[in-house]
C-alpha cells in the first residue's frame, strides 16, 4: 500500500509518500519563505497563488523522488484544516481530483493531528521509539501529552488512542511560533523568526536582566504577549526600537543577549507546564511536535527535564510536510475512515 499525503494548509507545498508500515518513501517540500519574508509575515493571497503553481509540480518530484507512478498510489491524504482558507482549497481540491482519477480511497486529515502522527513516521535514518510502546493501538495504556508548538499554535493535548484528544491547555493570545517572528522584527532579523533567534542566541556573552514569564498560575494555559511587549519596552529603552527609524544598531552581542534572554523565557515557561500537565495526569510519555518543536534550546531542555520518555520527530518532520499528513491518513483509514468527495475545507478546526 502507498500512501500520498498532500499538506497546504499555510505557505509551504509539500507532498509525502509512505508505505503501509508508515515508511518514509519521500518528503518534498516547496517553501515560499522567501515571498513573504519581504512583508514579514505569510500574506493569504500570495501563499495560495502559491500553491496552485507548485502542487503539481511537487507531486511530480515526489512521484521521482520515491520511483513510483501515480497508478501506484493507493491512498490519497490531505489536509482540510486548521489553516488559511485558500491555502487550503488548493490542497483539498487537487487531492479530490487525484484521487477521484485514480479510483483510489480518499481521506482529509486534521492537520494538527498530522503533526502528532509525525512522531511514528520511520526514515531511513530514524526509527521512533515511540513505536515500541504506543504501536498503534487504538486505546493507549496511559495517555500520551502531546505539546503542539508552531507558528500558529501553542496547545497541551492529551492522546488517548486514534482520533481520541482532550485539549487542555493553549495560548490566550499569540502562539509561540507567532511571538517568535514578532520579536525577530523587534531585533530586526529576517522572517521567520525561530531560526533566525536561535542562531543569535549562540553569540550570547551574558545573563542580562530576565524577562518576565507569565505562568498563568491554576491553568495549563500560555500567554506570550505580554513576554512580547516586554522586548519591545526593553529595545525602546535601549534606544533601538524601532530599529527601522531609530538609527541605533546594537552590536551583534547585545541582541544575542536579548534573543537568549526571550529564547529562555519561552523554554522555561512550555517546559515547566509541559511537564506538570504529564505529571498531573498520569502520562506514559510527551510528545512535541510542530514547527517550533525544531528549536534546540527547547528540545534539549525538555529531554534533559522529563523524568517521562519525550518523542520528538526529525526536525526536518517538525515542520509542516506531507509525510505527516500521510501518517494521518493511514492511520485513519486503517481504522475503517474515508472522506466524502463533498467535504469543505475547515480554517478553524481544532483538535478536540
Amino acid at each position: 500500500m502507498i500512501i500520498l499525503g498532500i499538506e497546504t494548509s499555510c505557505d509551504e507545498t509539500s507532498v509525502g509518500i509512505l508505505n503501509e508500515n508508515g515508511h518514509l518513501l519521500t518528503n518534498i517540500v516547496a517553501t515560499q519563505v522567501d515571498l513573504h519574508a519581504r512583508y514579514g509575515g505569510i500574506v493569504p493571497e500570495i501563499a495560495s497563488r502559491q500553491h496552485v503553481l507548485n502542487i503539481e509540480p511537487v507531486t511530480a518530484a515526489a512521484l521521482s523522488s520515491a520511483g513510483l507512478k501515480l497508478g501506484d498510489i493507493s491512498l490519497v491524504a490531505v489536509t482540510y484544516g486548521p489553516g488559511l482558507a485558500g491555502s487550503l482549497i488548493v490542497g483539498l481540491n487537487f487531492a479530490k481530483g487525484l484521487a477521484s482519477s485514480l479510483r483510489v480511497p480518499f481521506v482529509t486529515v486534521n492537520h494538527l493531528e498530522g503533526h502528532i502522527w509525525a512522531a511514528w513516521v520511520t526514515t531511513d535514518s530514524f526509527s521512533p521509539a515511540i513505536k515500541s510502546v504506543y504501536n498503534y493501538e487504538e486505546k493507549f495504556h496511559k495517555p500520551l501529552l502531546c505539546l503542539i508548538v508552531s507558528g500558529g499554535h501553542t496547545e497541551l493535548v492529551l492522546m488517548h488512542g486514534h482520533g481520541e484528544f482532550t485539549l487542555i491547555g493553549e495560548t490566550k493570545d499569540d502562539a509561540v511560533g507567532e511571538a517568535f517572528d514578532k520579536v525577530a522584527r523587534v531585533l530586526g532579523l529576517r522572517y521567520p523568526g525561530g531560526p533566525e533567534i536561535q542562531k543569535l542566541s549562540i553569540y550570547a556573552d551574558e545573563e542580562i536582566e530576565p524577562f518576565p514569564r507569565a505562568w498563568m498560575a491554576g491553568s495549563f494555559s500560555f500567554s506570550f504577549s505580554g513576554l512580547k511587549t516586554a522586548v519591545i519596552n526593553r529595545a525602546r529603552d535601549f534606544g533601538f526600537y524601532p530599529y527601522r527609524t531609530s538609527g541605533n544598531r546594537p552590536e551583534k552581542r547585545v541582541l544575542a543577549n536579548f534573543a537568549k534572554a526571550f529564547q529562555d523565557s519561552i523554554v522555561d515557561v512550555i517546559v515547566k507546564k509541559t511537564i506538570l500537565a504529564a505529571s498531573h495526569y498520569d502520562c506514559g510519555g510527551i510528545v512535541m511536535v510542530g514547527g517550533v518543536a525544531a528549536n534546540s534550546a527547547l528540545r534539549n531542555t525538555l529531554a534533559e527535564s522529563s523524568k517521562l520518555p519525550v518523542y520528538v520527530p526529525p526536525v526536518d518532520l517538525c515542520t509542516d510536510n506531507g509525510a505527516m499528513i500521510a501518517m494521518g491518513g493511514l492511520m485513519s483509514y486503517n481504522y475503517g475512515s474515508k472522506s466524502s468527495m463533498s467535504l469543505d475545507v475547515s480554517p478553524n478546526l481544532r483538535i478536540s
